[in-house]
């Protein structure tokens, strides 16, 4: 009996209290409020925390490397903290011991600044997280300037991002009208803002310059130069830009404002324009959005349903329904606004056109085409709209129409030199 039940006392069991460490922490946290058993203070100006060397080395890399490796201060009772927030630190060393700190609009960017300097990469990462998730139009230049200083990329490139996608609204903010020179010239030259149409880049740049104009005035030739002039509209460089009191005064504006007037006036000379003048922004008022425009139900109806997909917000939406039913319809965007063109009824082909502004949800008619037609081939180049071939009931066309938005009317344009069939189904 006795032999048995050593041999049973021989075996292993493992004993083991799982929270245990949270525990000691708990306490530990406790012990240091009392102010009892800590071997370090460290020191900010006028302020002084006290902490154990063995939960800062634990918990902080910046007091681990300190600690551990024979530097001068693991044998200093009191240390400097050079550059930090008083508040951050205590924060910081608050959430040594507990793994817990609470991030506000307040104390966010003294944080990050300390748990960087501390290389506390959680909790910059939360900082960071923070201001991200609370970008607005009116804060996201400066969040931008402060991520770039702390080397955070991620949230760097959320806040550029945001900045090119509300650039119209970013354009009016105290923020914008604070920046630097060279920061606007690196901002208008950019390929991937989002706005309506070129337009509103200049307003941009001319209430920047105004904010200042003693100081700005004489910038304002650099700045038009990296505005796309040319992607302005005849009108508006007739009536705005050429009569604004800066541009008349300055005979290189003035040359600018005549060399976009040209490229409406004399195409021959477009190729001569270096390319960026003419190159279309990334962005325009619809663009990450997907409209679905008229087709056939499951019955083979036309519809004159209209639907808009956010690929944001992963969902579809309905918009205001065409006037008409429309199949085979021709789509193209110019100026934000979305034409709806031609198509088949369920009865007969289209000559009818319709124009859709989301900003109002509603559509308008507009000119007719000369010709009825559905599934046809539908471009915009250079401001005008391009129809070309479809079916007309009877036969595939070979003519192309033009329309231009500014004088709504089509005009009837060139024939392709064979013919052209039927281009989509």
């Amino acid at each position: 009996m006795g032999d048995v039940l050593c041999e049973e006392l021989e075996d292993l069991v493992h004993f083991s209290v799982h929270d245990l460490p949270a525990r000691g922490y708990v306490v530990m946290e406790e012990i240091r409020r009392q102010g009892k058993l800590c071997d370090v203070t460290l020191k900010v100006g006028d302020h002084k925390f006290s902490a154990h060397r063995i939960i800062l080395a634990a918990s902080i890399p910046y007091f681990h490397a300190m600690f551990t490796n024979d530097m001068v201060e693991c044998k200093q009772d009191e240390i400097l903290m050079q550059g930090m927030d008083p508040s951050a630190l205590e924060a910081l060393i608050n959430f040594a011991y507990s793994g817990h700190v609470a991030i506000d609009q307040q104390n966010v960017q003294s944080l990050l600044i300390g748990s960087s300097f501390l290389q506390l990469q959680n909790v910059k990462d939360a900082c960071c997280s923070f201001l991200q998730e609370r970008l607005h139009p009116k804060n996201c230049l400066g969040v931008r300037q402060f991520a770039e200083t702390m080397m955070c990329t991620t949230l760097y490139d959320s806040a550029n991002s945001f900045l090119h996608q509300h650039f119209v609204e970013v354009s009016v903010s105290e923020e914008f009208l604070g920046l630097r020179t060279e920061e606007v010239l690196e901002l208008v030259g950019c390929d991937e803002l989002n706005i309506k149409a070129e337009e509103q880049v200049f307003e941009a740049v001319l209430a920047w310059v105004h904010h200042d104009r003693d100081q700005r005035e004489s910038l304002l030739p650099e700045l038009l130069s990296k505005i796309r002039l040319p992607l302005c509209r005849p009108q508006f460089l007739s009536d705005r830009v050429q009569q604004d009191e800066l541009v008349r005064c300055c005979h290189k504006c003035r040359d600018l404002v005549d060399e976009a007037k040209d490229f409406h006036l004399m195409p021959e000379r477009r190729p001569h324009l270096p390319s960026f003048k003419t190159r279309q922004r990334c962005c325009t008022s619809i663009t990450g959005l997907i409209y679905a425009v008229g087709g056939l139900n499951s019955s083979g109806d036309s519809l004159n349903v209209v639907e808009v997909f956010d690929p944001i917000g992963n969902f579809w939406e309905r918009c205001q329904p065409m006037r008409t039913a429309r199949s085979r319809v021709g789509v193209a965007v110019i100026n934000g606004l979305l034409y709806a063109i031609g198509g088949y009824d369920g009865q007969s082909r289209l000559s009818t056109v319709e124009v859709y502004n989301p900003e109002t949800d509603s559509w308008t008619r507009v000119s007719s085409m000369n010709s009825q037609r559905s599934a046809m081939g539908t471009v915009v180049i250079d401001g005008h709209i391009y129809v070309c071939g479809g079916y007309d009931g009877k036969s595939s066309l070979n003519s192309v129409e033009c329309y231009s938005p500014e004088t709504d009317s089509q005009g009837l344009a060139v024939s392709f030199i064979q013919l052209l069939a039927s281009s989509s189904c």
